[in-house]
């Protein structure tokens, strides 16, 4: 099976509530949005596997002005640039209260008529 065709674990770009990362078998780099190699060695056949979820926030802001009429009605909403335990960063949506350095975690939403990825509070400890 080709991982990076059929991922077997859900992942919200294909309209499932889940977040799916992908690790390279031969230098076992991690990496967010699916591709068909590895970009740090070139190696194909990647493998996807689930995110737990955890990570810490390195970023936020708060979007006034969206890109179209389904986010407008949701204005103003936090979007988060979050590192996740696993290695790589993720961009999402975010609960209003969440700052710098606040350890979070994965919950999906429907926003704007499709599942995507939220990021909450939490006090669980965040560790690979």
């Amino acid at each position: 099976m080709n991982d990076t065709t059929e991922i077997p674990v859900a992942d919200w770009t294909r309209g499932q509530a889940g977040l799916a990362l992908q690790r390279c078998t031969r230098c076992a780099h991690v990496w967010y949005f699916r591709r068909d190699f590895c970009p740090a060695c070139g190696a194909a056949g990647p493998l996807a596997f689930r995110c737990a979820g955890a990570g810490t926030v390195e970023a936020s802001t708060l979007v006034h002005r969206a890109p179209d009429d389904a986010f407008r009605r949701i204005t103003p909403y936090r979007l988060v640039l979050v590192a996740l335990v696993e290695g790589p960063r993720v961009m999402a949506h975010g609960a209003p209260s969440l700052s710098i350095g606040r350890r979070v975690r994965v919950s999906f939403r429907d926003i704007a008529g499709r599942p995507l990825p939220y990021f909450e509070p939490s006090d669980d400890p965040v560790s690979p």
